[in-house]
């Protein structure tokens, strides 16, 4: 982080207040600008008016719980969302990443680790795979439009809203076609090299892509799937 940059926002919404002020006091260390909250309403309110880099997001809140918190957070903001979950079942971790979520993290964690990935997730506007496109920033396949430099992407025309991290994944494919990515190798695109954790993330945001793009895995036209390796672009055929 450079000291002359404006400090990133980080709106940590957690109701567990112990742990709220942990996880404040680290970032704060790392000279991050933080704001903290135990109630998703007022989570949404701060994240419209604050306006936040990255929300750290509690799946287990009172009242209006994470997800329907990350969910109406991505009609408006394309902020990184890192959700927090208490419980390990996959189920939790695939809910919250479809609606929207950039990373998770299972409690107990280190207030460490929460630190170092917001860190990687603001790198990554720094850099990622616009740069692999640098020459041609506009890329189709056949109705799809991939617009790298803008950062839009149109499907017949229309434009198909994408988060951060789905537009980067997108974009990773696209810029190597003919390349078949393994998760740790999208992740290494997407992510950076100082990613840790599960690699079906990946498997998660490809398919929130899938969705959006009307793309059926069984007959692809955009995102292949090459069995036991990863993901290529390119029709199944």
């Amino acid at each position: 982080m450079n000291p002359t940059d404006p400090a990133p926002r980080v709106l940590v919404v957690e109701d567990e207040e112990p742990l709220a002020r942990l996880v404040a006091t680290y970032l704060e260390r790392d000279r991050f600008d933080v704001q903290a909250t135990g109630d998703g309403a007022n989570a949404l309110s701060l994240t419209l008016e604050w306006d936040p880099d990255v929300v750290v997001l509690d799946l287990g809140l009172p009242g209006v719980d994470g997800v329907e918190v990350c969910r109406r957070v991505r009609t408006f903001s394309d902020c990184y969302i890192i959700m927090l979950t208490a419980r390990a079942e996959e189920v939790d971790k695939l809910i919250g990443l479809s609606v929207g979520a950039d990373d998770y993290l299972t409690k107990p964690f280190s207030p460490r680790e929460l630190v170092a990935r917001v860190h990687v997730l603001l790198r990554r506007p720094r850099r990622g795979p616009s740069e692999g496109v640098a020459q041609n920033t506009t890329t189709s396949f056949g109705p799809l439009t991939i617009d790298v430099a803008a950062r839009e992407v149109h499907l017949d025309g229309a434009p198909v809203e994408l988060t951060r991290t789905e537009f980067d994944v997108l974009a990773a494919l696209a810029a190597r076609p003919r390349m078949v990515f393994s998760r740790q190798r999208l992740i290494e695109e997407v992510w950076g090299p100082g990613w840790v954790g599960d690699e079906h993330l990946v498997d998660v945001h490809v398919g929130h892509v899938r969705r959006k793009l009307g793309d059926d895995p069984a007959d692809p036209a955009f995102i292949r799937t090459v069995r036991g390796v990863g993901y290529r672009m390119g029709p199944g055929r």
